[in-house]
């Protein structure tokens, strides 16, 4: 006998259920008997269906609740105790279909490339075949976009097409060559042109390699996990910073391991000092960025030149940088990059003939704990630097000296999705994410109607959506545009789903400034991995 249909009318059941508990306002408890009535239904059916899985959690969830042996359930915390129900049902729904043995879930550390191409059919071809080797892909299809986003996104490849309209690919590579040619990053020239001439340009002009159109998707995958490969290797074995020449965050473990273990041997104390540009990223905004990264450079041979002979600096990352003070207070230290603050203030850039200066703000934490962790002390003496842009940039103030808490900056993620159990799924999922600079905001939404309503872009702070892109009321890329046309949409940073594969919903989506998609069905460790990647790299 087949069960399929019975086993789809007992999920429909089920999703039915769950919606009715919590998505109606009405309600602010569940009594215990509905509860149970819904477990032993499960149970039940889900054992005769030869649902094993489900018929074992159902078992558990009740035991569970004789237990804690509750009158009755409020909504939330009805919700926290079915969530594993509820992502078993949306497993089960979106990828029964798919293949026991698919891929390990990947984690957040994969390897990030970017794809541009303006041929969608191939965009997506070679985005679902690298992401089924275990890396992230951001696909573009907009030149001026993609290059905004190499410079934002940072990844570890580069795939380009040649032939794109309004800027070809050998102007972006161009662009990317000026911009940080410092920075050793694979890139892979990709076109139905194959004729000597076009080959020995691309290799001029820096690409890596060239693979000619159409693909062999064997070939195309092999070689670029050689590039992958040869990325990582570059990455363990340098210790410069590529674009400012000052050492990296590898070499400062390094740096940090021998100082703690110094302070372990003989009590020698020293200093940590975090500094961090102000408004910097105005100036990539207001002038570009390449006049980000000369201001970059010339920060860091500033700092190179000016401090003491036997302090360190370290790019930490993007506009971050770390000196190491040996045999240092922290007042000492502070005297130190006060004198530095001054005198780099006083340097002037000119770009486009608009003259302009820049600050920084720091943070200082005297080591004396030999005990303390390399992870440790850089957050403390971080708490130090968001102290001082709190209270009002361009000065330095020591963690020594602070007993406030960690300053951080707020993320508002926003999930718009029609479907109950993927808002619940996703809101469970957010609200578990932990990250070190952002403090998450998270509201859910059935339809953009609702969340264009609420006014959520008008709260302050960086913005995340995570956007259904089929959706009744109003459709997903409908609220993209009006999201991207608002006041603050630089700020504004959008995951879209993708009910099915449509080359026309995807180019639409990207060309109205979608930062990626995901294509549904999709895993929920995936997408998860994505979601954290993505609102990493926004620090």
């Amino acid at each position: 006998m087949k069960l399929k249909k019975y086993k789809d009318l007992l999920f429909q059941k089920i999703k039915a259920q769950l919606t009715d508990w919590f998505e109606q306002d009405t309600q602010t408890t569940i009594s215990t008997e509905e509860v149970d009535r819904f477990l032993h239904s499960i149970k039940g059916t889900a054992g005769t269906l030869q649902l094993e899985e489900l018929h074992q959690m159902a078992s558990k969830l009740m035991d569970e609740a004789d237990r804690k042996n509750e009158v009755s359930w409020p909504v939330e915390d009805l919700r926290n105790f079915l969530y594993e129900l509820l992502e078993f049902s949306y497993e089960y729904e979106h990828l029964y279909q798919l293949e026991e043995n698919e891929a390990e879930p990947r984690i957040e550390n994969v390897p990030l490339i970017q794809l541009i191409d303006d041929d969608v059919s191939m965009l997506i071809l070679l985005k679902d075949a690298m992401e089924g080797m275990g890396w992230m892909v951001l696909a573009n299809t907009d030149p001026i976009k993609a290059t905004e986003q190499y410079f934002d996104m940072r990844p570890d490849c580069l795939i380009i097409d040649i032939n794109l309209p309004r800027k070809n690919g050998f102007q972006i590579l161009e662009d990317i060559q000026r911009h940080a040619n410092k920075k050793f990053v694979p890139k892979i020239m990709i076109s139905i042109q194959n004729d000597k001439q076009t080959r020995i340009q691309a290799y001029k002009m820096g690409a890596d390699d060239f693979i000619e159109k159409p693909i062999d998707l064997e070939e195309f995958l092999a070689r670029m996990e050689r590039h992958i490969e040869r990325k990582k290797i570059f990455d363990q074995s340098v210790l410069i910073d590529e674009l400012t020449q000052v050492y990296n965050r590898k070499f400062l473990q390094d740096t940090m391991k021998r100082s703690i273990n110094e302070l372990k041997r003989s009590g020698k104390y020293f200093t940590l000092a975090v500094l961090d540009l102000d408004f910097f990223k105005q100036v990539n905004d207001t002038y570009g960025h390449i006049a980000g990264d000369r201001v970059l450079i010339a920060f860091a041979q500033f700092l190179k030149e000016n401090v003491r002979s036997t302090d360190t600096v370290f790019r930490f990352g993007g506009e971050e940088f770390i000196i190491l003070l040996p045999s240092s207070t922290d007042m000492e230290a502070k005297e130190v990059l006060t004198r530095l603050l001054k005198e780099f203030s006083q340097e002037t850039f000119i770009e486009n003939g608009i003259e302009f200066s820049v600050t920084f703000s720091a943070g200082v934490f005297m080591i004396k704990d030999p005990e303390i962790t390399i992870q440790d002390a850089i957050k403390i003496a971080d708490s130090a630097l968001y102290e001082a842009k709190n209270n009002g940039r361009a000065r330095v103030e020591s963690a020594n000296k602070i007993e406030a808490a960690i300053s951080r900056k707020q993320l508002n993620v926003s999930v718009i999705d029609d479907d109950a159990i993927i808002r619940t799924v996703l809101k469970k999922i957010l609200q578990n994410m932990k990250f070190e600079r952002f403090d998450l905001n998270i509201e859910v939404y059935e339809n953009g109607l609702k969340f264009f309503q609420s006014n959520r872009l008008e709260e302050k702070g960086g913005h995340f959506l995570v956007l259904d892109g089929m959706m009744p009321v109003m459709d997903g890329v409908e609220v993209l545009q009006k999201a991207k046309q608002a006041k603050n949409a630089k700020d504004i940073t959008v995951l879209m789903l993708t009910g099915r594969k449509s080359e026309f919903d995807i180019a639409e989506a990207l060309k109205l400034g979608a930062d990626d998609y995901v294509t549904k069905p999709f895993s929920i460790t995936e997408l998860e991995a994505r979601i954290k990647r993505l609102i990493q790299r926004l620090s």
